[in-house]
């Protein structure tokens, strides 16, 4: 995928469900996968010409893993002009090593959002950016009536009436191949995860059977997001 298509896609997202205002400051969610570093470039040259005028800041919260180099991240949001800042923390030692949670996604999502949350409050952000897309909305809705039993997905946009940070994900429009694609076409640095169950989660098996039924009823993912959509989900009624 070229950066005009991302940039197409993304705007769409914005504009679509209002994500942006004058004035606004962003913290963008950094962990150094695919998603968020081509989410930190698609917002870096958004904010170039978008007529709401904004700011950004690029957010990484360190689990604590040893073997995490963040230096190549680092490098670009120096190319792009985006301050970068690492919050560390010893999530990964209390989850694995003292808890020892036999289940730790949930607990370890809380914690790395609450510490994201804090400083990008300290650094004077109104709003947060997660790079959620296309296929994870799908994902997280095949989840939501597997596990909860219910048709569910987060929003395009969240206020989070804890930390006042108004949560948005301008990457909805944007599929998973294209952003491996882009991720090859632009050699991001993506930096690998270290977290020992990753690739063994319920996301993951969600993905995996979304997959299979995709390759027996072709189109099932443009239905899925249409029913989305078209859904009563909160803050997912269906752009005219």
């Amino acid at each position: 995928m070229k950066l005009q298509r991302l940039l197409c896609y993304t705007r769409k997202a914005l504009d679509d469900y209002k994500m942006i205002e004058d004035g606004d400051k962003i913290a963008i969610g950094l962990s150094g996968g695919k998603d968020s570093l081509t989410l930190l470039y698609a917002l870096s040259h958004i904010r170039r010409f978008y007529p709401k005028k904004f700011d950004i800041e690029a957010i990484t919260v360190s689990m604590g893993f040893k073997n995490m180099d963040l230096s190549p991240v680092k490098h670009l949001c120096q190319e792009l002009g985006v301050n970068y800042t690492i919050v560390e923390t010893e999530i990964a030692d209390v989850i694995f090593s003292q808890r020892k949670e036999s289940n730790p996604c949930s607990l370890c999502a809380k914690m790395r959002k609450g510490a994201f949350n804090a400083k990008a409050k300290e650094l004077g952000c109104n709003k947060a950016a997660y790079a959620h897309h296309y296929d994870d909305v799908i994902e997280t809705m095949m989840m939501s009536l597997i596990y909860e039993g219910r048709f569910h997905c987060f929003s395009p946009v969240t206020h989070l009436e804890k930390s006042g940070i108004t949560l948005i994900r301008p990457l909805i429009y944007v599929r998973e191949a294209d952003i491996k694609g882009f991720r090859n076409a632009y050699k991001l640095p993506v930096v690998k995860n270290s977290c020992p169950v990753d690739g063994y989660t319920k996301r993951q098996y969600a993905k995996n059977l979304i997959k299979n039924l995709e390759s027996e009823n072709h189109g099932l993912k443009d239905r899925f997001f249409n029913a989305v959509q078209t859904s009563n989900i909160p803050g997912w009624k269906k752009p005219d």
